[in-house]
């Protein structure tokens, strides 16, 4: 696990094993959850998602989920593009946010 992703949200936090997303293609307007479990690759549309690790706040704190997400844009006869890696917290999605034409990929959880 790459050392940027032990810190940052970790401290209080639990980890857990699933990391749980919304995805929204712009083109369709369709929306779904993904469920991403940590350090196996899913794929959503054209982009390949990572989750390094997803931490949960205790009970007694303040509702936060956070994951530290390696998202790549993977499309036919072109090389394969790192388009976001870093923390997203489902309390402020637009603190750090996927910035891509067709997609927005947000976290909603840990489980």
């Amino acid at each position: 696990m790459p050392a940027s992703a032990q810190t940052g949200a970790s401290e209080g936090m639990e980890s857990m094993p699933h990391a749980v997303l919304q995805g929204l293609d712009k083109v369709t307007a369709r929306v779904v959850t993904i469920e991403v479990p940590v350090g196996q690759p899913v794929e959503f549309g054209s982009l390949r998602i990572t989750a390094q690790t997803c931490r949960k706040a205790s009970p007694v704190e303040p509702p936060e989920s956070a994951a530290f997400l390696e998202i790549l844009e993977e499309r036919p006869d072109e090389a394969t593009e790192a388009v976001f890696s870093g923390w997203m917290f489902a309390s402020s999605p637009a603190l750090s946010a996927l910035e891509h034409p067709v997609y927005d990929v947000w976290v909603i959880d840990c489980r």
